[in-house]
């Protein structure tokens, strides 16, 4: 049985990877996320020469995913740890050399990139994490384009509850509390669409099911 303190030190690992066991939890992420993401990005309605940001990459396993959709497409990824920042430059070193994306460390709070700068954003199972969800829905207006699009994907509070990692760290959501947030904002929810899947637990204690949704905003 796993101990309150190994999920408090995978509750940690999953906002922030760092060292060896961060490499092993980025896997793990990519493995049972990775529905959620390809759910995310399928929903971006992408053109041809968009620019396109995610927010918490990852190791970013899914880059060349993105890069398909449309011809010319430029990604850029914004992550809080460093460690996930050197694995994605590292899995999709030709991506970067031939300009086609870039990733870059933040804090969680400002973007650094100046305003209307994408046409689409995209974010899979980090908004728990965010530490303030209010400035950070600010800054995502503020450097999406005039009818741009902003996916947020995460797992429903029901399910996530009944996670017990979820107790350490984690903020959670269901779709009244997400439309609430987005409320504050001046952006215009445009779709929804919620999927169940059978994934491997995080705890590796077996398979759950888990209901995610996805949200489509536009500016």
């Amino acid at each position: 049985m796993t101990t309150d303190k190994e999920l408090q030190e995978l509750a940690s690992q999953l906002k922030c990877p760092n060292g060896i066991k961060g490499v092993e939890i980025a896997d793990l992420m990519n493995e049972t996320n990775i529905n959620m993401t390809l759910h995310s990005i399928d929903r971006l309605n992408l053109f041809d020469n968009d620019s396109v940001l995610e927010l918490g990459h990852g190791n970013c396993v899914h880059l060349p995913y993105v890069l398909q959709q449309k011809k010319n497409l430029t990604y850029h990824g914004l992550d809080i740890s460093e460690l996930m920042n050197k694995e994605a430059k590292r899995i999709n070193q030709e991506f970067v050399d031939r300009q086609q994306a870039a990733f870059y460390l933040y804090d969680g709070l400002y973007i650094p990139f100046t305003d209307s700068y994408f046409d689409r954003v995209f974010t899979v199972n980090t908004i728990y994490f965010w530490i303030d969800p209010k400035l950070l829905m600010s800054e995502l207006y503020r450097v999406i384009k005039l009818k741009g699009i902003l996916n947020i994907t995460f797992g429903q509070q029901y399910y996530m509850k009944q996670q017990p990692l979820t107790q350490f760290g984690f903020t959670l959501y269901d779709n009244e509390k997400i439309e609430q947030l987005i409320d504050t904002t001046q952006f215009k929810i445009v779709g929804s669409d919620t999927q169940t899947e059978t994934v491997k637990s995080k705890t590796g204690d077996g398979l759950v099911d888990r209901e995610f949704t996805t949200f489509t905003l536009e500016k």
